[in-house]
C-alpha cells in the first residue's frame, strides 16, 4: 500500500499512520471491519462526522489517538488489516478469464459521467452513478483488472433544499479536493498528472485526481486550474448542468481526455467500456491512436478499435440521448477529423441514425453503437425495447435480432446490506434461519429509520425557525411498528411518484385502518431543469401537510447515498410504479430486497424478470398501454387485499410468519440474482474477455483484419463478434 502523508493530519501518532492510507482507500465504505478501526477510537467524533473516515482523523480526540498508539491489541488489528489488504491487492483473480487478462497486462477502462461511491465524494446524481460505483466495487472484490475514468465536479451535482411549499432549491457548495478521499497520482514518467488537450479553439489542461476504490483506480479529471481560461475551468464545474455547448465540452474531456489520462499513468486499456453515451468520443480517440501509432487506415483502425469497445445503453427513449447540432461538432472536431483521415461529412455520418440526412443531429448513442463490437441493455425487457429503438440502424435485420444483449444491472451487497442483516448470512441460511431473531433485527432497523426521519425533520423545522408546536409535531411523526412503505428515487415524471395519491380518500382509509397502520416515506431529487418533476415533488409535499396524512406521510429532503442506505434497510415495502417500459432497469428495489424489504412494483425493468411471486407483489398488467387509473387501482387492491393482511397476520408468537417468508425469499433469491458481482462477471465473460481475444486474433492475423475491411461491412450490423 502507498505510504501515508502525516502532514495532512496534525498530531497523528506515527504508529497510526496506516489509518490515513486506509481512509483514502474506499474499501472502508463497504468493509465493516475497516470502519471499526475508526469508529472504536472515538465514537462521539465518528458520529459527529457521520462516518466520514478522512474527516474523522482530523476531529478525533488526540488523547484517544495517543492511547490507541500505545494499545498493542489495537495496533495488532490495524497491522492485520493492512496486511490483509496488501495480500488482497497482490492476489490474482479467481476467474480464469480475468486471471489471463491480468497476467497479460490487459486492462478494462470504464468510462462514466458520474460515480456514486460514497456520500463523501458527491460527484453523482442518481442511479447511473451509483451503478457505476457498485461496478467498481465488485471489480475490486473480484480482482478484475479495471481502471475507471470520470470528471471531478468542483460543485458536485447539487445539495437539495425543499421549502414548506414543496419547492426544490439547489445549492452547489464548492468541494475541496484536499478534504476528499483523493490523491494526485504519480505518472511513471515523472510528469505531473496533467493532460493537455485542445477543446474548441483553446488548449485546456486537466488535472488528474485519483480515488482508490480498493484495487480499482478511479481517475477524475479537473479543469479548475489557474492556467485555464475562466470559461474552460467551468467544464468540470457541475454535473449535468449548463447548456449544450458545455455538455459537449464535458464529453470531450471525459472520452478523449480520459483515455489520454490513462495513457499518462501507463494504464492504457485493452477494452473501453462506456457506461452510457456520454463517453462515446473515446471511440474516436482510440481510432486516432491506432492511425498515428501504427499507421493503420481509418477503416482498419475502426475495425480493431471496435473489437475492444463495449457500450451499455440505459435509456429506453430517444429523448434520453445526448445529441449535438452539426455546427457544434464542426466547431469542436474540425482539426480532430483531419487526423482521422476522413471527410467531415463521413465523420458526421458516424453519429446519425440516417447517415444521409444532413439535418440530423449527431447522437452519442449512435456513435457508440456504430463503433462498438459489444452493446448491451440493462435488463431483459430493456433489451427488447432497445432493439426496437435502434432497429433503424440495422434495417436488414428483424428487430429481435438486433445485437443488443441484456446484462441486467445488479447492486453491491456489502454496500447496501445493513450490517445487522449481513451478519445473518441469509442467502446461505434461508432454511435454518431463526425467524424470530431475523424479525427482531428488521424491527430494530425500522425503528432506527423512524428515529432518523424524526431527527431529520426536527432539524429542518429548527433550521426554518418554526414554532415549538411544529418542532414537536416533527418529533412525533411515524410509528416505529407500523407497516412502512418507501419510495425514494429520481423525480422523473415517468416514475409516477405521486401515483399512490391518485385516490386520496381511498389512500387515507388504507393508512388509518384500526390496528393495521400504514405509513409512507418519500425521498428523491428532481433535475434542476425538470420543472414537471419538481411539480410532482411539490404535490407530494402538499399531501404530507393535509390533516389526514400529517404524521403518516413524510418527505425527506437531501436524498443521497447515506439516506438511501437507511431507507432500504428499514422499510417493509419498496414501492415502484413507473410507466412500463420506461424503467430500463432500476436498482433501488434490489437494495431494499437485500435487507428483506418486499417489492411492490409494476412489471418493468429488473422486476419483470425477478421471482416476484415469491419475493414480492406485482401490480398492473404486463402491458405497455396501462394508464394511471388502471395501475393505481391495482396498487390499492394489492395493498388492501394482499400486502396489509399478510403483514399484520401474526402467529401465536406474534410473528408475521407469511410475511417473514416473503422477506427471506427477497433477501436470498434477489441477492443472488441481482448482485453486482454477477453483473460484472457477465461483462467479463460476454464482453471484456471476448473483446480481448478478438483483438489478439486480429493482431496475430493482419490478413483477417484486411479481409474484414475489404468487405466494407463495418456498419452497425457487425456489432457482435462472430
Amino acid at each position: 500500500m502507498p505510504s501515508a502523508d502525516a502532514t495532512r493530519v496534525p498530531g497523528m501518532p506515527d504508529p497510526l499512520l496506516p489509518l490515513l492510507t486506509l481512509a483514502r482507500d474506499l474499501r472502508w465504505t463497504w468493509r465493516p471491519e475497516l470502519r471499526a478501526l475508526f469508529s472504536t477510537l472515538d465514537r462521539p467524533a465518528w458520529e459527529h462526522v457521520r462516518g466520514n473516515a478522512l474527516a474523522f482523523l482530523h476531529v478525533a480526540s488526540r488523547v484517544a489517538l495517543a492511547r490507541a498508539a500505545e494499545d498493542p491489541e489495537y495496533l495488532s488489528r490495524l497491522a492485520q488489516a493492512v496486511a490483509s489488504l496488501d495480500a488482497e491487492d497482490a492476489a490474482l483473480p479467481d476467474h480464469p478469464a480475468a486471471r489471463q487478462m491480468a497476467e497479460r497486462g490487459e486492462r478494462v477502462g470504464y468510462f462514466c459521467a458520474e460515480f456514486g461511491l460514497t456520500e463523501w465524494l458527491p460527484i453523482y446524481a442518481g442511479g447511473l452513478g451509483v451503478l457505476a460505483g457498485d461496478h467498481l466495487k465488485s471489480a475490486s472484490d473480484l480482482a478484475i483488472p479495471l481502471a475507471a475514468v470520470g470528471l471531478f465536479y468542483r460543485e458536485g451535482y447539487f445539495r437539495q433544499r425543499v421549502d414548506p411549499a414543496g419547492r426544490q432549491w439547489e445549492d452547489n457548495p464548492v468541494l475541496d479536493p484536499n478534504a476528499l478521499p483523493l490523491e494526485l497520482p504519480r505518472a511513471p514518467s515523472g510528469e505531473e498528472p496533467v493532460v493537455s488537450m485542445r477543446i474548441g479553439d483553446r488548449e485546456v489542461r486537466l488535472l488528474v485526481h485519483c480515488a482508490r476504490v480498493g484495487r480499482v483506480p478511479l481517475l477524475l479529471l479537473d479543469a479548475h486550474l489557474p492556467e485555464n481560461d475562466e470559461a474552460d475551468r467551468g467544464i468540470t464545474a457541475r454535473l449535468y448542468s449548463g447548456d449544450v455547448e458545455n455538455r459537449i465540452r464535458q464529453e470531450i474531456a471525459l472520452g478523449i481526455g480520459g483515455l489520454r489520462a490513462l495513457d499518462l499513468l501507463e494504464l492504457r486499456p485493452k477494452i473501453r467500456h462506456m457506461n452510457e453515451g456520454h463517453a462515446a468520443f473515446v471511440t474516436l480517440e482510440r481510432i486516432r491512436q491506432l492511425i498515428r501509432e501504427e499507421g493503420l487506415s481509418f477503416a482498419e483502425a475502426r475495425e480493431l478499435a471496435a473489437a475492444g469497445n463495449v457500450f451499455t445503453t440505459h435509456t429506453p427513449v430517444p429523448a434520453g440521448i445526448d445529441r449535438f447540432p452539426p455546427e457544434l461538432l464542426r466547431r469542436y472536431f474540425g482539426g480532430f477529423v483531419e487526423e482521422l483521415g476522413i471527410s467531415f461529412e463521413e465523420f458526421l455520418q458516424l453519429g446519425r441514425e440516417n447517415p444521409e440526412n444532413p439535418a440530423e443531429f449527431f447522437s452519442m448513442a449512435v456513435l457508440a453503437l456504430r463503433l462498438s463490437a459489444h452493446a448491451n441493455a440493462v435488463s431483459q425487457l430493456h433489451a427488447r425495447v432497445a432493439r426496437r429503438l435502434w432497429s433503424g440502424l440495422m434495417p436488414q435485420l428483424p428487430p429481435e435480432e438486433v445485437p443488443i444483449h441484456p446484462i441486467t444491472n445488479g447492486v453491491h451487497p456489502p454496500t447496501w446490506t445493513a450490517p445487522e442483516m449481513a451478519a445473518l448470512r441469509i442467502g446461505e441460511n434461508a432454511e435454518t434461519l431463526d425467524r424470530a431473531a431475523f424479525w427482531q433485527r428488521h424491527e430494530e432497523l425500522r425503528a432506527r429509520l423512524v428515529r432518523r426521519c424524526r431527527q431529520k425533520l426536527e432539524d429542518l423545522e429548527r433550521e426554518r425557525g418554526s414554532s415549538p408546536l411544529d418542532v414537536e409535531a416533527a418529533v412525533g411523526v411515524l410509528d416505529p411498528r407500523a407497516l412502512t412503505v418507501g419510495f425514494a428515487r429520481r423525480f422523473a415524471t415517468y416514475k409516477r411518484a405521486a401515483l399512490i395519491f391518485h385516490d386520496p380518500e381511498r389512500l387515507a382509509r388504507l393508512l388509518h385502518q384500526p390496528g393495521r397502520p400504514v405509513q409512507l416515506i418519500f425521498a428523491g431529487k428532481a433535475h434542476p431543469h425538470d420543472e414537471p418533476g419538481k411539480q410532482v415533488m411539490q404535490t407530494i409535499v402538499r399531501f404530507t401537510q393535509l390533516p389526514e396524512f400529517r404524521g403518516k406521510v413524510v418527505f425527506l429532503a437531501g436524498y443521497g447515498i447515506q439516506l438511501a442506505r437507511t431507507l432500504v434497510a428499514g422499510c417493509d415495502v419498496w414501492l415502484n410504479n413507473p410507466i412500463r417500459p420506461l424503467e430500463a432497469s432500476g436498482t433501488s428495489g434490489m437494495k431494499a430486497a437485500l435487507n428483506g424489504a418486499v417489492n411492490v412494483s409494476v412489471l418493468d425493468g429488473w422486476w419483470d424478470e425477478a421471482p416476484y411471486e415469491q419475493a414480492g407483489f406485482p401490480i398492473g398488467e404486463r402491458r405497455e398501454d396501462t394508464d394511471d387509473e388502471e395501475v393505481a387501482a391495482s396498487l390499492y387492491e394489492v395493498l388492501e387485499r394482499e400486502v396489509i393482511p399478510l403483514f399484520y397476520d401474526r402467529d401465536p408468537q406474534g410473528l408475521p410468519a407469511g410475511w417473514i417468508e416473503k422477506m427471506i425469499a427477497s433477501a436470498s433469491q434477489i441477492a443472488r440474482l441481482f448482485s453486482s458481482d454477477r453483473m460484472v462477471t457477465e461483462y467479463l465473460e460476454y464482453c471484456y474477455w471476448p473483446g480481448a481475444e478478438r483483438i489478439r486474433t486480429l493482431r496475430e492475423n493482419p490478413a483477417r483484419l484486411r479481409e474484414l475491411v475489404a468487405t466494407g461491412d463495418q456498419g452497425p450490423a457487425r456489432l457482435s463478434l462472430e
